[in-house]
């Protein structure tokens, strides 16, 4: 269980660490290969989130899944951007959190992962909770926890790690 003052200065900062789905690069899971190749050229990250018409979520597309179908034993074919799809290369065993997530968990998950997919209670795509946001609020603690607690140690002896 996270302690409860941490607690409280990670849930008041908790929407700063969703990035919403409309500022997130995305495909549609009926996109060519093609078109998905393009996009994560273009945006340079190494997984972008894959959703259906109706904005939900379905999985993750990286480069490396779409560059695994162009490869043979002796040569490189292009083929494969124009016959297949999204769907069919997609990673869909994915860790999503539903919105409003527990920060407990995500804090779990994200040691995994370097972003989670929020998703409403019915799959809608919401946006996703990065490592990196979350490592901005710890950030925030570690340089504030003073302006807001009184922190005395218990004992003089040493911190034990994990």
């Amino acid at each position: 269980m996270i302690n409860q003052a941490i607690d409280q200065m990670m849930i008041a900062n908790r929407k700063h660490f969703m990035i919403p789905g409309e500022v997130v690069a995305s495909v549609a899971e009926d996109n060519k290969l093609r078109h998905a190749f393009l996009v994560l050229t273009k945006v340079r990250y190494a997984k972008i989130p894959v959703l259906d018409n109706a904005d939900h979520f379905k999985g993750l597309l990286s480069l490396s899944m779409i560059t695994e179908t162009m490869l043979g034993m002796d040569d490189v074919s292009l083929t494969s951007l124009d016959t297949m799809c999204v769907k069919d290369v997609m990673q869909t065993d994915v860790h999503t959190v539903e919105d409003p997530y527990d920060l407990e968990t995500v804090l779990h998950l994200l040691v995994d992962d370097a972003f989670l997919p929020v998703v409403q209670a019915d799959g809608t795509f919401t946006g996703i909770v990065t490592r990196r946001e979350v490592m901005k609020g710890v950030n925030y603690i570690g340089h504030n926890l003073d302006d807001f607690y009184d922190v005395t140690p218990k004992t003089t002896g040493s911190i034990i790690s994990r």
